[in-house]
């Protein structure tokens, strides 16, 4: 199960708690520094936030703030590293003679930086994330790899940020990772802003229906997800988003997707609806 629990700290410029990016990094020492240095950089939260006041504040969204990041950045780790076990090559390593936890960085990075354009605006947000996101990434990954590897990486994050848009065609496993695990921050309490504020209509209640999401070693394939629901209603969610996400994001292959109804009888949602 993907947790969305994390440190914080205050954030004394709102009074809020800062959240803090936690990966299980285990023997990657380069992508421990790349997360010791997200967490310190003042700049990129402040990008985070500026982020989800126009997501949430201005346009009724769901949260694309740092729990997001989080989130996300967990999941595709969680991914790759469930691929990589089951013998999938990650594309850094098959076409450019890199190693897995170098695949590592690109997923994280590539999870943590996605949605920087819409610090911006929404429409086209991708197109806007690579330009904000390209000078990030080389201040993360400076001093960590001589120039030619770096850029390398940034390529592969930069690919896997423009890849997640809808109709986007990754062409690394990498970048299909990326954009499968930001479909699936959508468990309890993730995607409810809308359906809370008033907003009645299936994307509302679909997302208000899915209660958690689990992510395991699979079967037939490496990845095992399953989406438990309070009500029938998140199979919208599933079958109009997820599955848009999943098909032609190149890990087709290699997911499985089982999703179910807790408990023995559905959740109200509403009591009525009125056009």
């Amino acid at each position: 199960m993907i947790s969305e629990d994390s440190d914080a700290n205050v954030d004394e410029t709102r009074g809020e708690s800062q959240v803090e990016i936690r990966l299980p990094v285990r023997h990657n020492p380069t992508l421990a520094t790349v997360v010791e240095r997200v967490n310190a950089d003042e700049e990129l939260y402040g990008l985070w936030k500026a982020t989800n006041v126009n997501a949430v504040d201005r346009l009724g969204m769901t949260d694309h703030g740092p729990v997001h990041f989080q989130i996300v950045s967990n999941i595709a780790l969680r991914i790759l590293r469930l691929l990589v076990e089951r013998g999938v090559v990650p594309s850094i390593v098959k076409d450019h003679g890199m190693r897995n936890e170098d695949a590592e960085v690109v997923v994280v990075l590539g999870a943590l930086l996605h949605d920087l354009g819409m610090s911006i605006q929404r429409a086209d947000h991708e197109q806007f994330s690579l330009f904000v996101a390209l000078p990030k990434i080389d201040e993360l990954l400076g001093g960590l790899y001589t120039p030619g590897p770096r850029v390398i990486l940034r390529s592969e994050v930069l690919h896997a940020i423009i890849s997640h848009r809808s109709g986007g065609r990754p062409m690394t496993v990498e970048a299909g990772v990326v954009r499968v695990a930001d479909a699936l921050d959508m468990a309890k309490g993730r995607s409810r802003i809308p359906f809370e504020t008033g907003s009645v209509n299936i994307h509302s209640l679909s997302a208000a229906a899915i209660e958690k999401i689990d992510i395991a070693a699979g079967g037939e394939k490496p990845v095992h997800i399953d989406v438990s629901m309070n009500n029938s209603a998140g199979v919208f969610q599933l079958d109009e988003l997820l599955k848009e996400k999943l098909h032609g994001s190149g890990l087709e292959d290699w997911v499985e997707v089982v999703a179910f109804i807790e408990g023995e009888s559905e959740k109200r949602l509403l009591d009525e609806y009125r056009l």
